[in-house]
């Protein structure tokens, strides 16, 4: 079981950036996925986080109305689609895969774990 995270990279403040998680070896269809996001010198903390099946979503308050998480089954793949980027947003942002998941805040409960990628906000 496979997950890559893609789409990291610098962006201005105000600017967007969609990240990819694309599995391999299993289903995303039958997985909760999560975003999780770690700042330098900060702990991991949850930022969205997709059900399996019917697809409920959920969302830190503080990327709520500019952080969308989505799945695409065609293509075995979770997006976020994240919008009016602030510098606090600068962080390593993971992916992570539950199987039958509901979309859990507590990263303890995914098994399966992407690299991360890079998201930097500055001007």
């Amino acid at each position: 079981v496979q997950l890559q995270a893609s789409g990291g990279g610098l962006v201005q403040p105000g600017g967007s950036l969609r990240l990819s998680c694309k599995a391999s070896q299993f289903t995303m269809a039958h997985y909760a996925t999560g975003w999780f996001r770690q700042a330098t010198g900060k702990e991991r903390e949850f930022v969205a986080a997709i059900s399996w099946s019917v697809g409920m979503t959920y969302y830190r308050d503080s990327v709520k109305g500019r952080f969308t998480i989505s799945r695409d089954n065609a293509k075995n793949t979770v997006y976020l689609q994240m919008n009016s980027l602030k510098p606090e947003d600068t962080a390593v942002y993971f992916c992570a895969a539950e199987h039958l998941g509901r979309g859990s805040m507590t990263p303890e409960r995914y098994l399966y774990w992407g690299q991360g990628t890079l998201v930097t906000v500055s001007s």
